[in-house]
């Protein structure tokens, strides 16, 4: 090569170099700096639940280098845990973490953004979110409200519930007062007992002073850190109304509509992040807890098979009753429920025979 062309190809490269250098800082300065709020329906002393909107925040803050920040702010101080998606909607918010399915007052269609009874896994409720049309489903519903939705992680299957007394029979759920949330609640009422919603941080207090005589919320590690085993014996599993309970980010529709399109990709980003991140954390957390519990004197049970049939028809007679009366349910659940089906087949095969012959080896020790 001449020396020339060496010359001005070298040139050339370092005023390329500069160019670069140059053009990176001005489109990070063009970026606009945004202070956001975020509403969590869930305690700071839940630090999976709770920490999911932390995660997805700093998330946020880091890859636009600190222009876009949120804050997160903790069930009650703001607006209480169920009324996150009302302070989205009025704009008290830019944003809250919430579950879908607090809002069933609204339209019962709300609970499948999160789990119906009997329903979906983890896995197969994200399937059905982002490749069976559950996203724009949900999408159209949340609109009505000028929310923006996302799924914002998943507690995997929950457990059944911390009850005063033991469940031998569906006569048993008769007059129980319940905490138990959403669609499930109207289940339980199908059962006999008496459904009440309340938030995260007030269950405890009205388990131990007796206004309610069993509650519900996600698994072992949430469970013993609200310390229900102090003033209710009975443990029992499966959740079958929650088996794969999803969360959700509620963006205010105008201020997600403002969002550079740069802002929005994080934000997709920091969604999904949350989502494994709160899965796979539970996952990790849940065997540990669940062996504390039962060491300390918690009783470990099933519930019936009786209680267990009963639920499925009154779940599916409840479905049926809805989408007579509401065409919007009616059109998400028909849906859905063809796509958990196929779901269910298919996990019959591969995920469910691995599974069930590995617990089989652990129940023989052989593990």
């Amino acid at each position: 090569m001449k020396r020339r062309n060496f010359v001005r190809s070298g040139a050339v490269g370092a005023a390329a170099v500069a160019a670069t250098s140059v053009a990176a800082p001005a489109i990070a300065q063009s970026m606009p700096e945004l202070k956001w709020r975020l509403a969590s329906s869930f305690p700071k002393s839940l630090d999976t639940l709770y920490g999911a909107g932390e995660v997805f925040a700093k998330y946020i803050q880091e890859a636009t280098d600190n222009k876009f920040q949120i804050r997160v702010f903790a069930s009650g101080e703001i607006v209480p845990g169920l009324q996150v998606l009302d302070a989205v909607q009025n704009g008290t918010v830019e944003m809250g973490h919430s579950a879908g399915t607090y809002y069933v007052g609204k339209d019962m269609t709300f609970a499948i953004d999160t789990a119906l009874p009997f329903g979906t896994n983890a896995r197969q409720q994200d399937a059905w979110m982002r490749w069976g049309g559950g996203r724009e489903q949900m999408a159209d519903l949340y609109k009505e409200y000028n929310i923006y939705s996302l799924p914002c992680g998943n507690t995997g299957a929950q457990m059944g519930g911390w009850f005063r007394k033991e469940i031998k029979s569906v006569d048993d759920m008769k007059g129980l007062k319940f905490r138990i949330a959403g669609i499930a609640g109207q289940v339980c009422n199908k059962l006999g007992a008496v459904a009440q919603q309340i938030a995260g941080g007030e269950i405890y207090p009205a388990l131990e002073k007796g206004a309610i005589d069993a509650a519900e919320w996600v698994g072992p590690y949430d469970d013993q850190k609200l310390g229900f085993h102090k003033v209710a014996p009975y443990y029992y599993y499966p959740g079958w109304w929650e088996g794969g309970p999803q969360t959700s980010a509620m963006i205010s529709l105008a201020k997600w509509n403002e969002l550079p399109k740069s802002y929005k990709a994080v934000v997709e980003a920091a969604s999904t992040l949350a989502q494994s991140w709160m899965l796979s954390k539970y996952d990790a957390e849940n065997p540990k807890a669940l062996r504390e519990l039962v060491a300390g004197g918690t009783k470990l049970l099933p519930y019936p098979q009786s209680v267990m049939e009963a639920a499925f028809t009154a779940s599916n007679e409840l479905y049926a009753e809805l989408s007579a009366k509401n065409p919007r349910f009616k059109k998400v659940y028909d849906g859905w429920r063809q796509f958990r089906n196929e779901e269910i087949l298919w996990f019959r095969v591969a995920e469910g025979s691995f599974d069930n012959f590995m617990a089989r080896m652990s129940a023989a020790g052989k593990l």
